[in-house]
């Protein structure tokens, strides 16, 4: 499965994004999704997961309650909505599918990986 992530862009603190991560190449139905962010010279980190259903998701402490992960899994996409953004947001952020259907805090849990979009937030 090919995955394209898309939305990023230039922002405001205080305002909001909505990233996508649309599939191609097979179903994303059935795949777990996983979005990470990453800033230079550190580690990629989990920001929220989703199971292939739906009916579970998992946000990191630094974004629960700003941040809603959806699925719509006729479109093969995966939407990260963003509000309140903080200017420690600012990221590459990535998208990931995993196998299992399940999601994980760990980056070595995903199969497939996105590009990429830049996320950057002002003060």
């Amino acid at each position: 499965v090919q995955l394209q992530a898309s939305g990023g862009g230039l922002v405001q603190a205080g305002g909001s994004l909505r990233l996508s991560c649309a599939a191609s190449g097979r179903t994303l139905s059935t795949y777990g999704v996983g979005w990470f962010r990453q800033t230079p010279g550190k580690e990629r980190e989990f920001v929220v997961g989703i199971n292939w259903s739906g009916s579970s998701i998992y946000y990191a402490d630094s974004v629960k309650g700003r941040f809603t992960l959806s699925r719509d899994n006729p479109k093969n996409t995966v939407y990260l909505q963003m509000n309140s953004l903080k200017p420690e947001d600012t990221a590459v952020y990535y998208c990931a599918a995993a196998r299992t259907g399940g999601y994980s805090s760990s980056s070595r849990a995903y199969d497939y990986w996105g590009q990429g979009t830049l996320v950057t937030v002002s003060s």
